[in-house]
């Protein structure tokens, strides 16, 4: 902040705590500084710490400093009050940037703009500046001056996460955008044309063997593709991207998951940049687009964009291969053809009112000899500040390869089908309630979403009490929850009726504790069961550096290999532990026992998710990841013939540099072994070495 520059800059005060207490005055001194120049937007912060030794500040990849300390704004640059961005960086200058939808009630950090920030730690506190292009912002083109909604905001983790701002929350109203303050200013500016254009050189060698344990690994041939992807801001508020040969794969391996008694299809988020940009125009309250389902396109093109009260995005992708779910009524299969799709969606919402939306979903695969498609409407309506409905219909027509009905029991010839959903919520500072309809016909298909179970239909009622502690409080927060839900299919037959009662406490050490219990009557595979099962969540901050929690279940569970009630014990596990400033441990874990009723074992399953990562800098790191699945099975308590034991290990060291989200380098190396009845121990299957580089050149 030596810059001459910040003398002329805007003054505003970070003075006040909205979070735990309500609207208090800040503890510790903020001051924002703002300027522009016709083409930035900058912002330096300087943040005052009474003991700046507690400073909780360490290097991580972008996006996932949330638990340091760390400053930054919230722009709604057309001052509708429904959608904005927020730009953060810890004292480091580690940067996180997001998208807020405030209609749907959704933060998408997947959003990654092209920003600079700096940071530094001294002996009163910390200072933070940031420079935001202006072109990778959406704003309106006003003949005067633009009007902004403006948040600037500290969080400061001590022994409770503190919320300081410059702007007052009301917790009785339901809205956040509509509380921030307007401000005037960018005379005469234009919105920029943003124009990247991004070519990728991505290269991998893999060796595999489809005989494990009988045959050695076989080298494949060097695989070398050139690609580009371009993204245009074409007016203020429209923005396409275009991805020709790109690599669409994930750098990054999935967080394990245990696939073991499992009744549905596991879900993973999606990571891959060309799909997470702009994924939140695309969300509905049925999960009818998910971009996973394109598994290995060839070309790519998406266009987003916002027109007054009217806002719309497209995609379309040339897929190599098909992955479907089938989906049931307790329980669901996938398969993955050998084949290629052309995939299309399409999405329209208009404004109106008090922060409501309505508007409507297309989307659509088409194959050799296989097609389903997706069209209905959709509604957001804000009756006031504590009351709204969401409903959604969607309706589908589905047609399968002759081999896919034959091998998985499906419909022949084009099938239909429907999907509805019908919500209402009442939020205010001190109570809330929901009620939930879904249904989802039989015949209902969203292959280009996750929708893993069908012909059902439920009801959903829900209502809590909220108490908000203050500053001379031992409590954070604390809040009860009832749930009662029922499902039926299309039959009328009883699917599940459950009840569930939870207790949750915020308090000292940043900890969050949730007590619950459950009762439940299920139906699988024609027979009704009765479970009982109690829940524990709990997490806590004993230090700075370090977070400590645990998941946890215990009480009946079916066994759906066997179609039986058994006793079920599981814990998971994980860790946060920051080793000094650029040594991150990462633990993700489970413990899952299952038992017949008699006492007999039926399994015992371990996951072990291990990422030790040593950050260099803000911009590069070095990241060993191992994971480990082991599961023993009591061949005596199984009807059909299994594994006694079954284990898999994926191993993967990763590289890796980037000077911005598009600018990046990759080299990384990944192997998979596994362990059964017929192998004598791990044997590798397969191994590849990756490498991808990319470069954002703005024109």
């Amino acid at each position: 902040m030596d810059d001459a520059a910040w003398e002329d800059a805007v003054t505003i005060h970070i003075d006040v705590q909205t979070h735990p207490s309500e609207n208090i005055p800040a503890q510790v001194d903020t001051v924002a500084y703002l300027i522009e120049d016709g083409e930035s937007l900058y912002v330096a912060f300087d943040a005052k710490d009474p003991e700046p030794h507690k400073i909780r500040a360490f290097l991580r990849d972008r996006d996932s400093a949330w638990n340091d300390d760390f400053v930054g704004i919230v722009i709604d640059t057309y001052g509708d009050e429904r959608r904005a961005f927020e730009f953060f960086a810890n004292p480091l200058g580690v940067q996180m940037d997001l998208t807020n939808d405030d209609v749907n009630k959704r933060e998408d950090d997947s959003w990654d703009a092209i920003w600079d920030s700096a940071g530094t730690i001294g002996v009163e506190g910390f200072i933070v500046e940031v420079e935001i292009p202006l072109s990778q912002l959406r704003f309106p083109q006003v003949d005067d001056k633009q009007t902004w909604g403006i948040d600037l905001l500290r969080f400061y983790p001590r022994e409770r996460r503190y919320r300081l701002s410059n702007n007052e929350l009301d917790r009785n109203r339901n809205c956040y955008l509509c509380q921030l303050q307007k401000v005037e200013g960018l005379e005469g500016v234009e919105p920029g044309r943003d124009l990247e254009i991004v070519p990728t050189l991505t290269g991998s060698q893999a060796s595999t063997t489809e005989d494990p344990g009988m045959e050695p690994l076989q080298s494949g041939d060097t695989d070398a593709e050139v690609g580009v992807s371009v993204r245009w801001g074409i007016s203020p508020d429209l923005t396409a991207n275009l991805a020709i040969n790109p690599d669409f794969s994930q750098v990054e391996a999935d967080v394990a998951q245990l696939d073991a008694n499992n009744q549905f299809a596991l879900f993973y988020p999606e990571k891959r940049p060309f799909f997470l940009e702009g994924a939140d125009y695309f969300s509905t309250p049925v999960r009818a687009v998910f971009t996973r389902t394109v598994a290995d396109p060839a070309v790519g093109a998406k266009l987003t964009g916002k027109r007054g009260d009217n806002t719309f995005g497209v995609f379309v992708a040339e897929d190599d291969r098909t992955d479907l779910i089938f989906p049931g009524a307790t329980g669901s299969d996938a398969e993955s053809l050998d084949q290629g799709n052309t995939a299309f969606v399409g999405r329209y919402a208009r404004s109106f009112g008090d922060h409501s939306t309505f508007g409507g979903l297309v989307t659509a695969r088409y194959g050799d000899d296989y097609h389903n498609t997706v069209g209905g409407v959709d509604l957001n309506w804000r009756l006031s500040d504590q009351h709204r409905v969401q409903a959604q219909y969607l309706r589908s027509d589905t047609e399968y390869p002759l081999q896919i009905v034959e091998d998985y029991e499906q419909p022949s010839g084009t099938f239909t089908g429907y999907a509805a959903h019908l919500g209402y919520n009442y939020d205010s500072r001190n109570w809330f309630s929901y009620l939930r309809h879904n249904e989802r016909s039989r015949g209902f298909r969203a292959d280009s979403g996750f929708v893993p179970q069908v012909d059902v239909s439920q009801q959903m009622v829900g209502l809590g009490r909220t108490w908000h502690g203050r500053d001379d409080t031992w409590y954070s927060q604390l809040r009860l929850i009832g749930e009662w839900d029922i499902a039926h299919d299309d039959d009328g037959r009883l699917l599940e009726r459950e009840t569930e009662a939870n207790f949750v406490i915020s308090g000292p050490m940043q900890s969050h504790i949730r007590i619950g219990g459950s009762t439940r009557d299920t139906l699988y595979d024609d027979v009704l069961f009765h479970e009982n099962k109690v829940r524990l969540f709990a997490q806590v901050q004993p230090r700075g550096g370090l977070m400590v929690g645990l998941h946890s279940r215990v009480g009946d569970q079916v066994d759906f290999d066997n179609t039986r009630l058994g006793d079920e014990v599981r814990i998971d596990p994980f860790v946060r532990w920051n080793i000094g400033r650029h040594l991150l441990l990462r633990y993700d874990g489970v413990f899952a026992r299952l038992d017949r009723k008699d006492g007999a074992r039926i399994f015992d399953a371990a996951v072990h998710d291990v990422r030790l990562t040593w950050q260099f800098s803000v911009r590069s790191f070095l990241r060993l990841t191992t994971q480990f699945q082991d599961i023993e099975r009591n061949q005596d308590s199984y009807d059909e013939i299994v594994d006694s034991r079954s284990r898999n290990v994926g191993r993967q060291l990763l590289y890796s540099y980037k000077i911005n989200p598009q600018t990046v380098f990759f080299l990384g190396y990944s192997d998979a072994l596994i362990d059964d009845d017929n192998l004598s121990g791990l044997t590798t299957t397969d191994r590849t070495w990756f490498m991808k580089i990319g470069y954002a050149w703005t024109p």
